[in-house]
């Protein structure tokens, strides 16, 4: 098994990508070993000292680190993604339940054709551009011209996330849609 590792902007989170679906049509964002106990992979991931993050997105795994260094960490991190697809464990351990990182959505009903725009905008244009950088981007509200969008994996606590939101995002959402004044991230 072949794991390909790509740097993120990000510089404490590494992409690897495993050349087989991770989680397809959905992602999944661990922080701590008991919010990832539905993820076999993600909890041997957190187990890991120096790991902070896991993200499972369709075909890759980006994993956050905190003090210690990539030379360290890598290694590690490899095996126990090939340990784990070599196993075949399972990537979550289905109880029934919805992805965890889904949170209600809010907006007034009579702005529902701007969100309409603003969704597909996130969808067409942003969530792939976001996804190459081990990351992920979602829509979350929008209430009196602003828009607000949770951001996951290489994106959450990302340098230049902020720069993406405010000088990408936000440009482009106003391009299309000029009711928009800004973008905030959750």
């Amino acid at each position: 098994m072949f794991i390909e590792t790509i740097s993120t902007p990000n510089p404490n989170t590494l992409k690897f990508i495993p050349g087989c679906d991770v989680l397809p049509n959905d992602t999944r964002d661990y922080r701590n070993i008991e919010n990832a106990k539905e993820s076999p992979l993600a909890e041997r991931l957190l187990e890991i000292d120096g790991i902070s993050g896991v993200f499972l997105s369709g075909d890759f795994i980006a994993v956050t680190k905190t003090d210690k260094e990539w030379n360290q960490l890598k290694p590690i991190i490899l095996g126990e993604i090939m340990d784990h697809f070599l196993s075949n464990n399972p990537i979550i351990i289905e109880h029934g339940i919805k992805s965890k990182n889904t949170k209600e959505e809010f907006f007034d009903k009579v702005d529902a054709v701007i969100v309409k725009t603003i969704k597909e905008l996130i969808e067409t244009r942003v969530r792939p551009a976001v996804a190459q950088d081990g990351g992920d981007i979602t829509f979350q509200g929008y209430e009196n011209g602003t828009v607000y969008l949770n951001m996951q994996g290489a994106c959450a606590g990302c340098p230049s996330s902020t720069m993406t939101l405010k000088n990408g995002i936000e440009n482009l959402l106003k391009h299309y849609i000029p009711e928009i004044k800004e973008v905030e991230a959750l």
